[in-house]
């Protein structure tokens, strides 16, 4: 099994398009500079020693070792020794509303971006617990089946956002739906799920979907996100900020439904909490989830790890030295034959 043991730093490879962006920027106000002074062909003439070809080599040298870097950074691991381990756990489903009425922003920074935070904290707290990740909005979409690898968990509610949901809405008995389905058949009461939402645009039948789920042993529990006050819903037109509109020309305004969301927990034999509590309502599901009777699985999973880091921290010096050594110079040496002419 291979993995990354620090894998959040891969996101700092967000900076190698930038400075492809900036490399290409600057080459082109360089040309444009040397062609105030005079045709391009002439100055090339005038400065005989300077390389045409050496600025974009070390420029690709200094990106692959810092490629070579960041990955050295994350530590690339491949499992080593395989064991089966006797283990005793509650399943549990993390589902996360990312509709647009998430983009509102009665707290801060917005909605989804709390909720996101929360439920990787939420991850954290539960270590221990095997977990799956459901999205939904119009429709609930499964975006990792129940498992223990709680970094994959917290990538993926990291990287949760509007655009993933084709349809618009807050299906909150589809998400159920899509949960009791990704349990396994013969888990009857050892089961949980934890809905994220700002209970918005919800269906009629899901309290009847809740109570229905908690007859076949799933417990319920809600987390509200927003303020009852509310707040209108940022949107982008044509590049210009703005507000979602109704059929009307009115800006929509989207408020916190507490109200369902307490009677859906109520349904589901589980409990309400408001996100604005932070750290206690992570703590408080912790401690409720731990009363669900555990049950017991065999699992195969690797208990030894080797790093490869070195090697790859090894060629990304390399390259960055040799980037450090190369002149933008012609090879005085060689002359005419400077092969980066």
């Amino acid at each position: 099994m291979f993995r990354f043991e620090n894998i959040d730093n891969l996101y700092l490879l967000a900076i190698i398009p930038v400075l492809v962006v900036i490399f290409m920027a600057v080459g082109f106000l360089r040309k444009r500079a040397f062609r105030k002074f005079g045709n391009l062909s002439l100055m090339e003439q005038l400065v005989p020693q300077m390389s045409k070809y050496k600025h974009n080599f070390k420029f690709v040298l200094l990106l692959l070792g810092l490629i070579l870097s960041i990955i050295a950074l994350s530590n690339p691991q491949w499992g080593t020794k395989k064991e089966k381990i006797n283990r005793k756990s509650i399943d549990v489903f993390i589902a996360l509303d990312i509709s647009q009425s998430m983009l509102a922003q009665d707290i801060s920074p917005s909605r989804l971006e709390r909720a996101k935070n929360f439920c990787q904290n939420l991850v954290a707290g539960l270590k221990g617990e095997r977990m799956g990740v459901i999205i939904f909005a119009g429709n609930a979409y499964l975006q990792m089946p129940l498992t223990t690898d709680y970094a994959a968990a917290q990538l993926f509610l990291k990287s949760a956002n509007t655009k993933q949901a084709p349809t618009q809405g807050t299906a909150i008995s589809e998400a159920i739906d899509l949960a009791e389905r990704s349990f396994e058949e013969d888990n009857k009461h050892h089961k949980a799920l934890i809905i994220v939402t700002d209970g918005e645009n919800h269906d009629e039948e899901t309290l009847q979907r809740a109570a229905k789920a908690r007859e076949n042993g799933l417990m319920i529990f809600t987390v509200g996100v927003g303020t009852a006050g509310g707040a209108y819903i940022p949107m982008y037109y044509a590049g210009q900020a703005g507000f979602k509109m109704d059929k009307t020309g009115n800006p929509v305004k989207t408020s916190l439904n507490e109200q369902m969301l307490g009677d859906i927990a109520k349904a589901g034999d589980g409990v309400y909490y408001n996100l604005v509590d932070g750290e206690k309502v992570v703590n408080a599901l912790k401690e409720r989830i731990e009363k669900i009777e555990k049950r017991e699985f065999e699992q195969r999973s690797f208990t030894e790890f080797e790093s490869y880091f070195q090697y790859f921290l090894a060629f990304g010096l390399l390259f960055l030295l040799i980037e450090f050594m190369i002149s933008y110079r012609k090879n005085r040496w060689l002359g005419d034959k400077d092969f980066f002419k």
